[in-house]
């Protein structure tokens, strides 16, 4: 199968597809902002990764980390070695997950289990590393005949035995890596800040009203928000409004109810903003999920 040089063009794949896709990414390819997507990914750091945050938790990368994100978790690598960052990301559809799996065999416990002390991340070891590197070539061979099969196969193989190392950590029979929480004196006032704009997408959320809110100078929330993340308070904030406007649409709400329950007041914004994030508009997004 085709292997990807950017997660943009890996997504795209993997939600046309339904499937998955793969790629493989040097430094020359930059890394995406703060990002929430339909499809489960697969992270493995091979080097120049510093540090992942996934949603409020903030994990130091090392080569060898392997990272298991949930559909709609919004996630960003606040910092990059730009000379040697070298990694894998898999998108994955979770409906291609789930008929793959079986009463036995869920394939997407990984992404789904958070009751663990380790939550999204586990380090591989030297030999797990090239095992886990030997499938992705596999996957990356071409073949007359077969293809379509050979990588369902392999995918499979793929699936379980990372699934096998994730339940082995749960289970204390593999080293546990140490995850941080956001590694800032201000955690408590980021958690807080976090927790009251996922709770709040349909309100206003300016920088006046937040900063209002929770007592803090425009300038200082701004400056505290960016240290730890990464990314701006306005990104974040439309990245998990689009998230929320994607499912509303699912459900069938209409483009002007889902643009008012989602917090965007202007109609045009609405519309620039999830055609860019998306790629295609909000009313071909309805109708191709219907």
């Amino acid at each position: 199968m085709l292997i990807y040089d950017s997660c943009k063009s890996t997504i795209q794949s993997c939600l046309e597809t339904q499937t998955f896709a793969i790629a493989w990414m040097y430094s020359d390819e930059k890394t995406m902002d703060m990002h929430i997507h339909d499809c489960y990914e697969i992270y493995f750091s091979i080097s120049g990764g510093k540090q992942f945050l996934i949603d409020k938790r903030l994990y130091e990368v090392d080569p060898g980390n392997i990272f298991f994100i949930n559909q709609f978790e919004s996630h960003h690598l606040t910092q990059v070695d730009a000379a040697a960052h070298e990694r894998i990301v898999i998108s994955i559809h979770p409906e291609y997950l789930k008929r793959l799996s079986t009463q036995q065999t869920d394939l997407s416990h990984c992404f789904t289990c958070r009751d663990t002390p380790f939550g999204h991340k586990i380090m591989l070891s030297k030999e797990h590393q090239k095992k886990f590197t030997y499938f992705i070539h596999k996957l990356s061979e071409s073949r007359d005949y077969g293809q379509d099969i050979m990588d369902r196969a392999i995918f499979l193989e793929m699936m379980a035995w990372l699934n096998y190392m994730f339940i082995s950590c749960c289970n204390g029979n593999m080293e546990i890596p140490s995850v941080q929480r956001l590694a800032s004196v201000h955690y408590e006032q980021i958690d807080e800040l976090l927790s009251y704009i996922n709770q709040h997408l349909a309100e206003d959320l300016s920088i006046s009203v937040l900063a209002s809110r929770l007592h803090f100078s425009s300038s200082y929330l701004r400056k505290i928000f960016k240290d730890a993340t990464g990314t701006t308070i306005n990104r974040y904030i439309i990245a998990k409004r689009i998230s929320m406007a994607k499912r509303l649409l699912t459900d069938g709400y209409s483009v002007t109810e889902t643009s008012l329950l989602c917090g965007f007041q202007d109609y045009s914004n609405f519309l620039k903003s999830f055609t860019k994030a998306v790629g295609i508009s909000p009313k071909k997004y309805a109708s191709c999920e219907h």
